[in-house]
């Protein structure tokens, strides 16, 4: 699927599906639970299906969650596509590592780990800590609508980091990740990859994004994801060439990211647009990716319902946020644990003993059915 060294091929044969006969022991186990069917609506489904994720009956707790944040600019944000200037993600990512923004309260008071990885940001590196930017693959991205976005060495680079935070992550022991993207342009890169995956038009999944534009930025946006269609639709046959022509650094590495999470059997919850529309990209790759991975809300943009759709992925929550960069996926975070924790602690009732039969009338007891005997057979004998 690529002239590169990456194979990515190799994903369809390495992930499989979480354990269906795991997760019918833990429907076996559920039904044993003093607790109604159905009382505890989509929690028992995220039960049996931690379950078949984790491979085991019961559930163990979530104790080691993570969430990792994509982080690059789009040169597609110079053409007016969203209510943010286009050199706006640096400041996002700065607010995000002093603790300020939505994503990193929500994370603080949740006692979950926040990851920023630099893909492409266009910002001196110094500007910010080595550790975000150590993976960065190149300063911004190209146009999208006129030209591709990295080079295929540049896509096939940026894929690899994000495999390779997977496995970080999942050798380090992360139990659960939360998955959300720091980017100005993000959500249009999104809606083409999005629209080329569904064969729909662009005006169907161009969205409003998180920061609400208005009518003449949407035209903008719409006009911007048309274009992008044009140049994507020649190359849908093969997804790295695809992803370095329309996706960017950040949104590369997503995808790498997801599959190999779902290599290393590692759970992961979507934020927004742009998680959706890699794992849009991903399921091209590798169908049975999607069966690792949860929606964590509806985030309102038409271009994620269409991929959860076409996935069928059914956000777990539907508040009306929309601040992205990984906000939903904590939000739905709560659930996700409660779901294991019931899983796990809920014990299972004592089954019932057996009643006996009740004996035949005039029936005698062991004893005096022995003794009776006895005085019969002597009796024959004599």
């Amino acid at each position: 699927m690529s002239d590169g060294g990456l194979n990515l091929n190799d994903f369809g044969d390495l992930i499989e599906r979480p354990s269906t006969r795991v997760r019918r022991q833990a429907e076996e186990r559920r039904k044993r639970v003093g607790v109604p069917a159905r009382a505890l609506g989509r929690l028992d489904e995220l039960g049996t299906w931690l379950a078949a994720a984790q491979s085991r009956v019961p559930v163990a707790p979530i104790e080691r969650p993570r969430a990792v944040l994509f982080a690059g600019d789009h040169g597609v944000a110079e053409l007016g596509v969203s209510a943010r200037p286009r050199d706006a993600a640096a400041s996002l990512v700065r607010r995000t590592l002093d603790g300020s923004s939505p994503v990193a309260v929500l994370a603080r008071n949740a006692g979950v780990p926040l990851r920023v990885v630099d893909l492409s940001l266009d910002c001196a590196p110094d500007e910010l800590p080595e550790e975000v930017t150590r993976h960065r693959v190149r300063r911004g991205s190209g146009r999208l609508d006129v030209e591709d976005t990295l080079t295929a060495e540049e896509a096939e680079q940026a894929f690899r980091v994000g495999m390779a935070i997977a496995d970080e992550e999942a050798d380090s022991g992360t139990d659960l990740l939360v998955l959300g993207d720091v980017s100005v342009g993000g959500t249009t890169a999104a809606g083409v990859l999005i629209a080329a995956m569904c064969g729909t038009d662009a005006s169907i999944v161009t969205g409003r994004g998180g920061e609400r534009i208005d009518d003449l930025t949407w035209m903008r946006k719409c006009a911007a994801i048309r274009d992008g269609l044009r140049r994507a639709r020649p190359v849908l046959g093969d997804q790295l060439k695809l992803l370095a022509a329309i996706a960017g650094a950040d949104l590369t590495a997503t995808t790498g990211f997801l599959l190999q999470c779902a290599v290393r059997r590692t759970p992961v919850i979507l934020d927004g647009v742009v998680s959706a529309a890699c794992a849009l990209v991903a399921q091209r790759i590798a169908f049975r990716a999607p069966d690792w991975w949860l929606a964590g809300q509806a985030s309102g943009e038409p271009g994620q319902t269409k991929a959860l759709d076409r996935m069928s992925l059914k956000p777990l929550m539907d508040h009306g946020v929309t601040a992205g960069e990984g906000t939903g996926a904590l939000l739905a975070l709560p659930l996700v644990r409660s779901a294991a924790a019931l899983a796990a602690e809920l014990t299972e009732e004592p089954e019932e003993p057996e009643e006996k039969e009740p004996e035949a009338e005039g029936a005698a007891s062991g004893e005096e059915s022995a003794a009776g005997k006895r005085p019969s057979a002597i009796a024959e004998a004599t």
